[in-house]
């Protein structure tokens, strides 16, 4: 059995959505953690209802190894998965992971990716540009802000009339539908 650790700064859908994923899909992984910096963060609320223990680490607790590596080491963590996490990854967990940490970004990386690229900061960008099209894409997490490796993308249409809710929308859509699915297919399958 694979054990995820879910990191997330936030709201939690993308979060809740894999913990459901892989509680319905008994398939070899299980959501066994989800970190959060923020003690307030609403993925807090919805990891304790769907019964996954949640830790609550601040900034300094998460770039500090003797802090969080016995942590992922307590719940025997294989997979880490960044789900609106809105701190950079240190660099101890990204040796420590290569290739077991994936991200899934509101975008199709390269285009508006990096430092504050994230959330509705992105769909504005999109919708100000006149893009014909955007989407998501899920990738290994490496040293360099939204660089690793792309593991998958999914795009949609960006019609003229969208507003960033508009397109916010859509890209829920996407990620709702593709990103368990990708972590079941590169970690599991």
């Amino acid at each position: 059995m694979k054990r995820i650790a879910i990191f997330a700064s936030g709201n939690g859908s993308n979060a809740e959505n894999v913990i459901n994923y892989f509680q319905q899909h008994r398939c070899g992984g299980e959501v066994a953690l989800v970190i959060c910096n923020k003690p307030d963060a609403a993925v807090l609320d919805r990891a304790a209802r769907l019964g996954v223990d949640a830790v609550v680490m601040p900034r300094a607790e998460i770039n500090d190894p003797d802090r969080l590596l016995p942590v992922l080491d307590e719940y025997g963590v294989d997979v880490i998965v960044l789900a609106g996490f809105l701190l950079m990854v240190p660099g101890f967990l990204i040796e420590r992971y290569r290739n077991r940490i994936v991200n899934i970004h509101p975008s199709l990386l390269p285009k508006y990716g990096g430092k504050g690229m994230y959330g509705s900061h992105i769909h504005e960008a999109v919708v100000a540009a006149g893009e014909r099209e955007t989407g998501i894409t899920v990738h290994f997490v490496s040293e360099g802000c939204d660089e690793g490796e792309v593991i998958f993308q999914a795009s949609v249409p960006v019609a003229g009339n969208d507003t960033p809710a508009d397109v916010e929308a859509k890209i829920h859509e996407l990620e709702r539908l593709h990103f368990p699915r990708v972590i079941r297919e590169t970690f599991i399958d």
